[in-house]
């Protein structure tokens, strides 16, 4: 047990992430012969300068401050931030690094949304984990492990424990095994390559088609026999991680779309992602094996195999089949060709959602009044589903997709897709610079297009700027005599690294028509106030 418990301290301090008190926030934009400073204090909060340099500046600002120094007169500044019920401790900011500060704050932006976004992975993981259970590779290996666990002389309770840490401990070390053999520079790339994304669209089809029965997919027979084997002829921890091991080759053919769609899917947020959604799956997909064995009266509650296991994998197809569109739309979208426009891609989820209704509809008659109420529970929500994404065909945005669906056009915005071309027009026009870089790839993206930049008060307010997307994973060569074999979205992603510090998105940057800075980086938000209190102009 101790053993144990010393591996997992060791796997589970990597979801956990601490945060410093850190309530002011500085900025500042060249202007030539001097600096104009800006400090975001947070709400709550109050800040006091008490000098710059060997003057005295005694004096309190709240919400957003700036400040107007002459070259020559840049010292550091001294300040401090109170709230109700703390003080921090006196900083010095030093304006002469403001260059250097541009860059750590794009950096400390894109991290905070990377972790909403570890959050949402986590979730994603849960829900494929409890999705899992009800698989028919899953649910009917429940009793027979709980009866092995059962017929062990040794503490049960602590077995059950383990047995579902020892879960945990293999789907997290699938997470880590992904980080460590792509890295961190490989995994945004993974998650918008056309050969994985290709070949998870058709793993997802195939994996449909095989819950549909058409076919059978399932390991050798022989791998689960010699693991289980083993784990019977073997004592203490040894045996439950072999138990453990082989529910996860028995439970394959059911668990690898799951898993392959979560891995892929977190690839594309941080180097944290696979493992933190690998640990939401697992302790989903454990927590039932534990349970039983800890409790073994609650399996004559249970329901047995049968009827509605058929049923539930074919629910299960159809929602493979239209979650399958995302990887074939994201290498679509990075290539350029053209082959599932917005309408399609929504017709086809269209169909599944009502494949999901006339399936469960059909025989509706012939099962107990219990099936009936759960088989209307999930009728109503699917056809209605497949109603509300109707009108997209004709264009509407249909929100809740937009983390799928391939990108709306959005109307009235000045829109650039190259760096210099649109700084230049800006430069031009005398008119405000807002870069946003983005991602085919990128889920959060998706949504802040959908929530935000389409919403009628942020379109008005867009029509003041210039505005330049960009493209991180557009896989196009972007036709650069001196390195023809660059694409597009390395160029773009390059321009984001180096000259803004950050690597993540969705992330935006407020410019004036000079090119230079004027507020803070945006990250993922769906409200689209946040937005408007972000915009200068």
């Amino acid at each position: 047990m101790k053993r144990f418990l010393f591996i997992l301290s060791f796997l589970l301090p990597l979801t956990v992430a601490a945060q410093l008190v850190q309530p002011v926030t500085w900025s500042g934009v060249d202007r030539g012969d001097s600096l104009v400073l800006t400090a975001v204090i947070e709400d709550g909060w109050h800040m006091t300068i008490f000098s710059i340099g060997d003057t005295d500046y005694e004096t309190e600002h709240t919400g957003t401050y700036s400040l107007t120094l002459a070259k020559s007169e840049l010292a550091p500044i001294r300040y401090n931030a109170c709230n109700d019920v703390m003080c921090t401790a006196p900083e010095l900011f030093d304006p002469s690094s403001v260059g250097a500060l541009a860059s750590d704050s794009g950096n400390a932006v894109a991290e905070a949304g990377n972790q909403r976004s570890l959050w949402l992975i986590f979730l994603l993981g849960m829900l494929g984990g409890l999705l899992a259970i009800f698989t028919p590779c899953v649910w009917p290996i429940i009793p027979m492990t709980v009866s092995f666990f059962l017929k062990r002389t040794d503490n049960g309770l602590r077995n059950a424990v383990l047995y579902g840490l020892s879960i945990i401990v293999l789907y997290v070390g699938l997470g880590l095994l992904v980080t460590v053999i792509f890295g961190a520079s490989a995994l945004n790339d993974l998650s918008t390559n056309a050969v994985v994304n290709l070949f998870f669209f058709a793993l997802l089809v195939a994996f449909a088609l095989s819950f549909f029965g058409l076919f059978e997919i399932t390991l050798p027979d022989t791998w689960s026999t010699a693991v289980d084997s083993k784990a019977r002829s073997t004592g203490g921890l040894l045996s439950i991680l072999l138990m453990a091991f082989t529910l996860v080759i028995v439970s394959f053919s059911c668990t690898a779309p799951i898993v392959g769609t979560l891995l892929v899917e977190a690839a594309g947020h941080s180097l944290l992602a696979p493992t933190v959604g690998m640990f939401g799956f697992a302790l989903a997909l454990a927590l039932p094996f534990s349970l039983f064995a800890m409790f073994p009266q609650w399996m004559k509650q249970a329901p047995k195999s049968g009827d509605w296991m058929t049923a539930f994998k074919v629910v299960l197809a159809f929602i493979e089949l239209a979650l399958s569109l995302k990887f074939l739309s994201v290498a679509d979208m990075a290539y350029g060709w053209g082959i599932l426009p917005r309408w399609l891609f929504l017709a086809i989820w269209i169909a599944c959602f009502l494949g999901i209704g006339i399936y469960l509809l059909w025989n509706i008659r012939s099962v107990t009044l219990t099936r009936k109420i759960i088989r209307t529970v999930v009728i109503i929500p699917s056809v209605l589903f497949a109603a509300y994404l109707v009108p997209g065909l004709w264009g509407a945005p249909v929100k809740a997709v937009s983390a799928f669906a391939p990108p709306m056009e959005i109307e009235g915005r000045e829109v650039f897709h190259d760096y210099n071309e649109g700084l230049a027009y800006a430069r031009q026009e005398g008119k405000p610079v807002i870069i946003d870089f983005t991602g085919y790839g990128c889920v959060n993206c998706r949504k802040m297009e959908a929530y935000v930049l389409d919403d009628d008060s942020v379109k008005a307010r867009l029509r003041n700027y210039v505005f330049i997307e960009l493209f991180v994973d557009d896989k196009r060569s972007a036709g650069h005599a001196d390195n023809p074999a660059q694409s597009i979205g390395d160029y773009n992603s390059r321009i984001q690294r180096e000259q803004y510090g950050a690597n993540a998105q969705p992330f935006y940057v407020q410019l004036d028509a000079q090119g230079n800075r004027i507020a803070e980086p945006m990250v993922f938000t769906t409200d689209p106030m946040d937005f408007i209190r972000w915009l200068k102009y």
